[in-house]
């Protein structure tokens, strides 16, 4: 390649931030909305600082801020809150119903009406609310078949990716590369544009994950409720022998060693006394405490007081009981009230009246009672196993806020459910005719359901995802400097030169083969912005029609099935089925091979080159 070809120290100064922002973006320890913010800044201050002239005009530093208005932006934001209303008013709830009964007649043909399903939605709607309202139903079907939930909760997740990839909408990495290119002069691709090379290819990836892929799982089972104790209600009674006489709560909190948690003081039949520290203790007072059997004993031993369930004293032949509780695994989504925040900060035990015994995160071990479970700061994906009565439980997976697996299939829904619906339908059915542009009809989509209720103002926030918001940001900005400082065209150039002497095809398929991998390493809305206006530098140097290299990038930045970091849904199926990281690998890479070998077939095919 020839040296002169290279971009001024601008170009260089971008390509080196590129560089900079994709390791950062593979950093677990730093939140992916702070790595964007960083990257966003120095370009900013680096442009601002150092003036850049394109075509005679001075490029102002603000201009890398026009990604916060960018019409991709605001389709990607208004769908996700759209999304939300669905899950909130249960407007799948009856598919999901249906899906439940046909698993009990079929489970063969069930699981590929799953995947089916779940493929189809994921073409208008995110898939986040698509794996949130499945993935209770098959948890429930797992455990009232005694089938391994890990067999189905992969298929489905990645059916979800694969069905995404069909439709300008489905996922806002195409939102984003349609955008893209659009703005470098490509022509506005429509709704259904792509729609046939991606269902041909996902129709293969189906019958993939529906014959083959559950046989390539290994059984895994989620061993929650097995690692962690139940909770229990039990009365410590002081005696006069007990040390507890006379002493202050404080004081026997110090000489249990900071484990001691009263919820209330009984003394006398009628008397209620609230559990401050400086509380007198007398004989004949019963402490209110719940907490595991083993710490339940050691408490009794300690201060010297004696442990009653009920009016019985606790013994091999009065075991501790507590019939009206239940176990149940909450899972941490996107938008949910848990994300990004602690128990301890959000009083959940107050608030949802549950006991949480344990937390598991994948890649860690499963955290219990006695690792300050509380203090933890909650990602998506995480599981929380909790104990609570039947009818909180019950309560709580009505209301819809939190997903709650436990053994029944029943969907939260509510009357405005067809509200939701039909809104959501018309938002797809304006784009798709070409009445209106996504973004706008999604935002009136907005704004009806707020005003029919179907939504609060408090849903709608919790819907957008801070980190999806800062990398578009970035990414665009990235994208915008790497264009017009010829980064963009410098990266065409070397690829085009190391691949000399290979047919467009190739050349089509090494790019979505990059892309591919890129999306499994970084976020893949960064690499789909990034690798947008090279594919179209590459077409331009080539002489070819640009839209199958930029189709080429779209659809590699969609798959996301190696890892199960590449994307959110994953890391929710991951922990909910008790799968490893291997097991991602194990399908996700042949699934990989599967959907690029289709698509470098039929792209070419289609487009003549």
């Amino acid at each position: 390649m020839d040296l002169t070809a290279l971009p001024d120290s601008h170009g260089l100064a971008v390509l080196f931030l590129v560089v900079v922002a994709l390791f950062l973006f593979t950093r677990e320890r730093i939140p992916l909305e702070t790595s964007s913010l960083v990257v966003l800044a120095i370009l900013t201050v680096g442009f601002g600082l150092f003036p850049y002239e394109v075509d005679g005009a001075v490029l102002h530093a603000t201009d890398f801020f026009s990604g916060f208005g960018h019409e991709a932006l605001v389709a990607v934001c208004a769908l996700m809150i759209a999304g939300q209303a669905l899950v909130r008013t249960g407007a799948l709830e009856p598919v999901g119903r249906q899906l439940a009964r046909l698993w009990s007649v079929s489970p063969t043909l069930s699981l590929l009406l799953t995947l089916l399903v779940g493929a189809i939605l994921s073409a208008f709607v995110n898939n986040v609310p698509i794996v949130v309202l499945l993935l209770p139903i098959l948890v429930s079907v797992s455990l009232r078949s005694k089938r391994p939930a890990s067999a189905i909760l992969m298929p489905m997740g990645f059916a979800t990716l694969v069905g995404g990839m069909s439709t300008t909408i489905g996922t806002s990495t195409n939102l984003l590369v349609v955008s893209v290119a659009a703005d470098m002069g490509q022509p506005q691709m429509s709704m259904f544009h792509f729609f046939v090379p991606a269902a041909l290819a996902g129709g293969i990836a189906i019958l993939f994950l529906w014959l083959i892929a559950p046989r390539m799982i290994p059984r895994r089972e989620a061993h929650m409720e097995d690692t962690s104790p139940r909770v229990f209600t039990a009365h410590l009674h002081v005696d006069e022998e007990s040390f507890a006489a006379g002493k202050t709560l404080a004081e026997l909190n110090e000489k249990a060693g900071g484990a001691l948690k009263v919820m209330q003081i009984h003394r006398g039949e009628n008397t209620v006394l609230t559990p401050l520290p400086d509380v007198l203790l007398k004989v004949g007072d019963k402490m209110s405490v719940k907490d595991t059997p083993e710490n339940l004993k050691e408490l009794e031993t300690v201060l010297g007081t004696k442990l009653y369930a009920g009016d019985a004293m606790v013994d091999e032949e009065h075991p501790l009981q507590d019939e009206e509780q239940q176990l149940a695994e909450i899972v941490v989504t996107q938008g949910s009230p848990l994300e990004g925040n602690t128990l301890s900060r959000i009083r959940f035990a107050d608030y949802y009246q549950l006991a949480t015994l344990a937390l598991h995160r994948a890649g860690s071990a499963i955290r219990t009672l006695k690792a300050d479970v509380g203090d933890v700061r909650l990602n998506v994906g995480d599981v929380l196993l909790v104990q609570g009565s039947s009818e909180q439980i019950a309560e709580l997976k009505r209301s819809g806020e939190l997903l709650v697996l436990d053994a029944t299939s029943d969907l939260p829904t509510t009357k405005r459910a067809p509200i939701a619906l039909t809104i959501m339908a018309a938002i797809v059915a304006v784009a798709a005719l070409g009445i209106l542009p996504i973004a706008i009809s999604a935002t009136c989509g907005v704004l009806l359901l707020l005003l029919t209720r179907c939504l609060s103002w408090r849903d709608a926030a919790q819907a957008l995802s801070t980190p999806v918001i800062m990398i578009v940001v970035a990414s665009l900005a990235l994208g915008s400097a790497l264009l017009k400082t010829g980064g963009a065209d410098f990266l065409a150039t070397l690829f085009v030169n190391l691949s000399a002497g290979s047919s467009p095809t190739v050349m089509l398929s090494g790019l979505m083969l990059l892309m591919a991998v890129l999306t499994n390493i970084v976020s893949n809305n960064a690499a789909a912005v990034i690798g947008t206006p090279i594919a179209i530098g590459i077409a331009q140097q080539l002489g070819l029609p640009a839209e199958p290299f930029v189709l080429a990038v779209l659809f590699g930045a969609n798959m996301s099935y190696a890892t199960p970091m590449a994307y959110k849904t994953n890391l929710l199926v991951m922990n909910a089925g008790g799968y490893k990281f291997n097991d991602f690998v194990r399908v996700g890479i042949p699934l990989t091979v599967i959907v690029w070998l289709a698509l470098s077939w039929l792209l070419p095919m289609m487009y003549d080159l």
